[in-house]
């Protein structure tokens, strides 16, 4: 198939070792930062923080944080141009929610006489939150949807990307504690370019299953 979404799924892949020398531009990174942004989330709720990690410096904080864990992936840290650290709010209150309703309206989506109204969506977010108003596997899937909307922008972009449930949340949440404002990071994404002749997966046809073993059309 060559629709060009196709090929930007068919391009796409997790890259194992990085090209240090190569840097994603800045013109890039607008885009990137625009594509999180507009991500989709439940009730529009971004319940969420993006982290990009950029500079040596912060580079060097995030190779901290494999000390006690998934060494294989420390590497990326400091070799991907850059990194985003996905973090959710594990206590998403309808309080927060009250700011993206003013967005909504500020914005123009949303008709001022339909605030209150609007604000009843809160429901989705209270069905998942326990008595200690936890509700952080429902803000975790949020940001899911936000990293299955950067990946493709990336294979768009011709960028290369390596996700990572692969990360340690307590030494993150440490080394992080000031930016992420009590949120939560148990997944980050990688980006930048491989470094060639040595990604193993580079270059490798997809192998995924068959059409009819996964899509039932009704």
């Amino acid at each position: 198939m060559t629709h060009p979404i196709i090929q930007d799924l068919n391009s796409r892949y997790t890259a194992k070792k990085y090209d240090p020398s190569k840097r994603i531009s800045a013109e890039d990174m607008a885009v990137i930062k625009e594509a999180l942004r507009l991500s989709a989330s439940s009730i529009n709720s971004q319940p969420w923080k993006f982290i990009i990690v950029e500079s040596d410096e912060a580079k060097q904080r995030f190779h901290n944080t494999f000390a006690n864990m998934h060494q294989f992936n420390q590497p990326h840290a400091t070799a991907a141009s850059h990194t985003i650290l996905f973090a959710y709010d594990p206590k998403f209150t309808k309080e927060k929610f009250a700011k993206r309703v003013d967005a909504e309206v500020t914005s123009g989506h949303l008709p001022a006489d339909m605030y209150d109204a609007f604000m009843g969506a809160y429901a989705f977010a209270d069905m998942n939150t326990d008595k200690t108003g936890f509700n952080g596997h429902w803000t975790k899937a949020q940001v899911y949807l936000a990293l299955g909307n950067i990946l493709h922008t990336l294979a768009r972009l011709g960028i290369d990307s390596t996700p990572m449930e692969g990360v340690d949340p307590a030494l993150i949440g440490e080394e992080f504690k000031q930016e992420l404002d009590g949120h939560v990071v148990e997944v980050a994404l990688a980006m930048g370019y491989h470094l060639d002749g040595e990604d193993y997966n580079h270059g490798l046809p997809k192998a995924r299953l068959a059409l009819d073993d996964v899509i039932t059309t009704l």
